[in-house]
């Protein structure tokens, strides 16, 4: 008869011991980063690793992500376990927050600074380790490795793709540089922000510098939009459901001496209310209109300003098996109230089945991780990727035999 103790055992000993190789395998896919949609040679490395299991890969449809099944051969439920496989255009630089990096990537412009050579490592960890103990359990797991996380450019596939698969719940991790190393967040309800992705262009009438009383200067009404937006943002915005506006571009003009057609506005709104973020997607375009307006400019807004992501959502009863799961094998190692204001393409496999996001903590000032995401010297502690490995394949396990 198997034993909770005897499978906490068999994790924790099975993920020690393939620690080592979890590092080596984030250190190759660090040191050999590609851009969304174009991870050829990263798809390549992870099927060979992978075609060295009983186990069966299926492509996505037009996209470069594939997903990877499981089948303990025994009737039960089954559980998707994803990981993101991109990387971002980014310039790594030679240092992280304490010093040189141990290793960098060898291609130029092209960065690993999201941790998802870290998401791919500790998935197929936890796809070795549930490998050799699936004769102790029941049911399927698809392993997903999605394409173009940071674009969004694969995730349609990929649900398509999941579609008539029956996936009970599916489940995710994200490395976090704002959580301490050996710390994990899994709580209940909202963990990542919804998005909308603002865009649009302030219109008025050209000419010369000298006369700006016969042109209409955009520009001026411009940046009347962004103190209106400051004031509605103050005054109209529910306190109790905060909503950042993350404004990040303004382009005018191109001469000290010609008044320009145009300004155009750009950057992001962000929230874990749909209502709310739904509010403050009209209010911004309430505000650019009227302003506009009173300026005898007119604003066109781009198809592409909407709700771009909404919210990622933990299941309350997915989160307590996770959670009792994890503090059995990692004591202590539970966090609360880890919110990231960051959005994720995993909030569109609640289309699937319920979902569950665990914050991995990589923040380690000794080693020199905990700069932002996306940022140039962003890194991860190499010591905290087995409490990813560790957690994911817990849940598996408890899940499965639930």
């Amino acid at each position: 008869m198997t034993t909770q103790s005897s499978l906490n055992e068999f994790i924790t000993r099975n993920a020690k011991e393939l620690e080592a190789d979890t590092i080596a395998i984030r250190k190759y896919l660090h040191e050999h980063p590609e851009l969304s949609s174009k991870e050829y040679e990263t798809v390549k490395f992870l099927k060979k690793e992978i075609a060295k299991l009983d186990v069966q890969i299926e492509d996505v449809p037009n996209s470069t992500g594939f997903t990877v099944l499981l089948d303990t051969g025994r009737e039960g439920k089954t559980l998707g376990i994803r990981t993101d496989i991109d990387a971002l255009p980014v310039q790594e630089s030679e240092e992280n927050l304490a010093g040189p990096r141990k290793y960098s990537s060898k291609n130029p412009g092209v960065m690993h600074a999201c941790g998802h050579d870290g998401h791919m490592a500790i998935v197929l960890s936890t796809m070795k380790i549930i490998s050799e103990m699936k004769e102790k359990l029941s049911g399927k797991i698809y392993f997903i490795f999605e394409e173009g996380e940071e674009i969004g450019s694969g995730i349609d596939a990929m649900i398509q793709h999941l579609r008539g698969k029956e996936i009970d719940a599916i489940y995710g991790n994200h490395l976090a540089a704002f959580l301490d190393s050996g710390k994990i967040g899994i709580d209940p309800g909202p963990c990542m922000a919804g998005a909308v992705f603002v865009d649009f262009t302030v219109k008025g009438k050209g000419g010369h510098g000298a006369r700006p009383d016969l042109s209409i200067n955009p520009i001026f009404a411009a940046a009347n939009v962004l103190t209106g937006l400051t004031n509605a943002w103050a005054n109209q915005i529910d306190v109790t459901k905060t909503v950042t506006l993350g404004l990040t571009q303004i382009h005018g003009g191109f001469a000290n001496n010609v008044i320009p057609e145009e300004v155009k506005i750009g950057g992001s709104l962000r929230f874990y209310d749909m209502d709310e973020g739904e509010k403050a997607l009209e209010i911004v375009k309430n505000v650019a209109s009227h302003t506009a307006k009173a300026h005898h400019c007119t604003v066109a807004f781009s198809d592409e300003f909407r709700v771009a992501a909404m919210p990622v959502v933990n299941d309350e009863k997915l989160s307590e098996i996770a959670q009792t799961g994890i503090e059995e094998m990692m004591p202590g190692s539970i966090v609360h109230d880890v919110e990231w204001f960051a959005s994720e393409s995993f909030n569109k496999y609640a289309k699937i089945s319920p979902t569950l996001f665990a914050f991995i903590g990589i923040r380690n000032e000794v080693f020199g991780s905990g700069a932002e995401h996306h940022n140039d010297q962003f890194d991860v502690d190499e010591q905290a990727l087995i409490n990813g490995v560790m957690a994911t394949t817990k849940f598996a396990v408890d899940y499965l035999i639930d």
